[in-house]
């Protein structure tokens, strides 16, 4: 349940901060504002597979997660070595300092956990 509501949680402050950066000032960043959105997308995927549960969910959320995870690295990696790159901040910038490193301590976590869930069910 706890993933389920950080992930939510991650969807609402991803999804409203983009929208509201993609309405207002796209121009300038729009790269920071698109990762942002499709963190917020992919977070919506996240949740949506662990609520429904079931073991395609299940595989396609450690898979989702996994990409996340990625994703977090390369751009977290990205806006440290070339912060020009980055006029404003994404959810996943510095690893996602902005947002209590939860961008890149939840996918872990929520790897652990369905990775345990398997060996639970099987």
């Amino acid at each position: 349940m706890l993933l389920v509501w950080l992930y939510g949680v991650m969807v609402v402050g991803a999804v409203s901060r983009s929208a509201v950066q993609i309405a207002t000032e796209f121009d300038k960043a729009p790269l920071a504002y698109s990762l942002s959105a499709v963190a917020g997308l992919v977070y919506g995927f996240i949740t949506y597979s662990l609520v429904r549960g079931g073991e395609r969910a299940r595989r396609a959320a450690l898979v989702c997660c996994a990409a996340e995870l990625a994703g977090v690295l390369i751009v977290g990696t990205w806006t440290l070595a070339d912060p020009s790159a980055f006029p404003d901040a994404t959810v996943w910038s510095d690893y996602g300092m902005g947002y209590l490193f939860i961008p890149v301590l939840l996918p872990i976590t929520a790897m652990f956990w369905l990775r345990g869930s398997r060996a639970v069910t099987s």
